[in-house]
């Protein structure tokens, strides 16, 4: 945890970890394997603190009452215990969610589930709070998924010629290696494949929370809206268009009895 202002959720024994899917992303990928995810998720914690310490010390880092930053915490509160469903390992995770105050249209997920949202992508695009939860739902799922672990195993097999087939003798090198690959976390950009998974994950997140899924939709048509824009850090890696939206209409039928469901619970508490 990182001062006071940081939001703190562990698993423990929360969690739909025994609900089936309804999205069809396929399996998470092998690659992954070649860089431990403990020193990776170590490395991404050590970036964290370093990006919100300077935040902090720019008077730019949003204080725990913050009335932005309660509705993120509410938002975590109800998707993060649908991750186990996803990830085993995000059972041991320490989830915490930050704002920084900046006009930049960006959030994400860093490995191990340390979470920034920056108010520019609140106040510019006027989200909702259910396009809020698709957002971070979209950003968990490239956590959940282990994408940035996937991504740096690629890249980082192929600098010293490592192949699947060599996996046990490349593991040290990557292990080293991924120790000191945190500064790469915040740049990484994640291919078309990762950012499909991570759209229908998410969405499936936030519809198990009791988020409307059609607010996938609108979120993305906003996205559109103020892609070229200056500051919309996001768009430079999650780019918006018409085959995404296409691609979450197309999964809206999957998800909406979640979503239902979850409203139905949700009024008899």
């Amino acid at each position: 945890m990182v001062g006071r202002r940081a939001f703190v959720l562990g698993l423990g024994g929360l969690g739909a970890g025994s609900a089936l899917a309804q999205v069809d992303v396929g399996s998470a990928s092998s690659m992954a394997r070649l860089v431990p995810a403990q020193t990776l998720e170590r490395a991404a914690a050590e970036q964290y603190a370093e990006l919100l310490a300077q935040a902090r010390r720019q008077g730019v880092l949003a204080r725990m009452q913050d009335p932005q930053l309660l509705q993120l915490h509410a938002v975590a509160r109800k998707l993060i215990p649908f991750a186990l469903q996803w990830n085993e390992r995000s059972r041991a995770w320490r989830w915490e969610v930050n704002l920084i105050r900046s006009r930049e249209v960006n959030a994400f997920c860093m490995p191990g589930g340390k979470i920034v949202f920056h108010a520019g992508i609140l106040d510019r695009l006027r989200l909702s709070e259910d396009e809020i939860a698709m957002v971070m739902g979209h950003e968990m799922a490239h956590a959940l998924r282990e994408h940035a672990r996937e991504r740096l195993a690629k890249t980082q097999a192929t600098n010293i010629g490592i192949n699947l087939g060599a996996q046990l003798l490349g593991l040290g090198d990557l292990g080293r290696m991924a120790a000191h690959l945190g500064g790469q976390l915040l740049t990484l950009k994640f291919s078309r494949s990762d950012e499909r998974e991570a759209d229908l994950v998410g969405l499936e997140l936030a519809a198990r929370a009791g988020y409307d899924p059609q607010a996938a939709l609108s979120l993305w048509r906003k996205m559109g809206e103020v892609s070229g824009a200056g500051g919309a850090g996001f768009l430079s890696t999650h780019p918006a268009g018409p085959e995404r939206i296409a691609s979450l209409q197309k999964n809206l039928p999957k998800v909406q009895p979640l979503y239902e469901q979850a409203r139905t619970r949700q009024a008899g508490q």
